[in-house]
């Protein structure tokens, strides 16, 4: 399910930048995006460069990476906003946008994340986010058409061949 039933899609749902303010998913409408929850103490940091090719890779075709950062693994994203751009920037190149740390699972988890969690992956999961740097990927209409597990590499084929099927 990636609508509820007003209409609304996960580009409706109010949340701030990783800087302040609002982070206005609605300029997205109109774009693929790939919403990926991110930490910068885990194994799976080093995504954050594949994210960023990728992100290069098709901005111009109207595509964006959008990074949430989110600390209910392990503590693995335990800085503040500067220290988190900061990281992301000075170590990976980021230049992708970023929304506020948020949580992802359980009770306070965000909005954001209560309505792409319904969603399925190509194994059939649904629910909760497994591990930091799940993907999630938006058509331009707003709607989830792809969820890729944590291990699965920014720049695989199948996440490749997803992003490109959009922006064609």
């Amino acid at each position: 399910m990636t609508t509820d039933n007003s209409g609304t899609t996960v580009l409706d749902v109010d949340i701030d930048a990783l800087q302040g303010g609002s982070a206005d998913l609605g300029q997205y409408q109109g774009k693929a995006v790939l919403i990926v929850n991110v930490a910068s103490k885990c194994g799976l940091t080093p995504q954050y460069a594949g994210l960023e090719r990728l992100h290069e890779q098709y901005a111009a075709q109207g595509f964006t990476v959008l990074g949430v950062p989110c600390n209910q693994f392990m503590g693995q994203e335990p800085g503040t906003s500067e220290e988190i751009a900061e990281f992301c920037s000075a170590t990976y190149g980021v230049t992708f946008p970023m929304t506020e740390k948020v949580d992802v699972n359980g009770e306070g988890r965000h909005s954001l994340y209560e309505r792409l969690v319904t969603f399925e992956d190509s194994e059939g999961h649904s629910g909760d986010i497994r591990w930091n740097f799940e993907k999630f990927l938006i058509g331009r209409d707003g709607t989830v058409v792809a969820r890729f597990s944590p291990q699965t590499e920014p720049e695989s084929a199948e996440v490749v061949a997803a992003v490109e099927s959009l922006v064609a």
